[in-house]
């Protein structure tokens, strides 16, 4: 199994550090260098190196973001910083997630888990949390973890509470977002809304259709009652979400 190549990049050793751990415990990365210099940093993304980048946003020579419009594609990406604010600035470029500061190693396996199903060094079906975390390295259960993600619409980007999302069909050209109060319209993919969604929240019941788990209001049989709507379960991924549903 071919590794994915990792670059840390941040101006604060300490958190360089702990990037630089949690990289080293998982077999399925491997660590190319970790820099407080972005400009050396780009140096080896330029030279095709590196399959994925940790960057703080905040660095005095190159911002995060100034440092992904650089890199312009050429490897993924995940965001560190201690402000939520500005996973907006990221969305446009592409940024796999944001690691929130001070970052657990369980909300990092779950950051590294998304970036395996855009690449393929690893198998989809690997299960990267299958990983036993080692006691010493657990941080604080307090880390804030975002409650929204931003959505492209026809003109605008639409900050959306997840408390607010009952279920999202996927049509034809477009995913249709259905929220307590709307129906939202973006050029988003199924499968990118699944990578956006956190696992523990939002299930893909379908082939058509994701839906928020606190927003069931019944299931009978291969159908799932969310307000006035009926949602289908697709025979695939049936057993799945009864699996899912009997371990809450």
């Amino acid at each position: 199994m071919e590794k994915i190549r990792c670059l840390a990049v941040d101006d604060e050793p300490l958190a360089l550090d702990i990037l630089v751990k949690y990289i080293n415990q998982l077999p399925s990365l491997t660590l190319v260098d970790a820099c407080t210099d972005p400009l050396e940093a780009l140096s080896l993304i330029q030279q095709g190196k590196v399959d994925l980048v940790f960057v703080d946003i905040q660095m005095p020579s190159l911002t995060g973001i100034q440092f992904l419009r650089v890199v312009n594609g050429k490897c993924k990406a995940i965001l560190t910083t201690a402000y939520s604010e500005y996973a907006m600035d990221g969305y446009e470029l592409d940024v796999i997630d944001y690691l929130l500061k001070p970052i657990s190693f369980e909300r990092f396996l779950k950051a590294v888990q998304k970036v395996s199903g855009r690449l393929q060094h690893i198998p989809v079906n690997h299960s990267i949390l299958q990983i036993p975390e080692p006691i010493e390295n657990k941080a604080p259960v307090s880390e804030q973890q975002l409650d929204f993600i931003f959505v492209k619409t026809e003109y605008k980007i639409i900050k959306l509470n997840l408390s607010s999302i009952l279920y999202i069909e996927g049509l034809k050209d477009y995913v249709s977002i259905y929220t307590v109060d709307e129906r939202i319209l973006t050029l988003q993919t199924m499968k990118k809304m699944e990578e956006l969604l956190p696992a523990n929240r939002f299930v893909r019941v379908h082939k058509s259709y994701i839906i928020s788990l606190e927003k069931i209001n019944s299931i009978e049989r291969q159908r799932i009652f969310i307000g006035r709507a009926t949602i289908p379960v697709g025979e695939s991924y049936y057993k799945d979400f009864i699996r899912l549903i009997g371990s809450h």
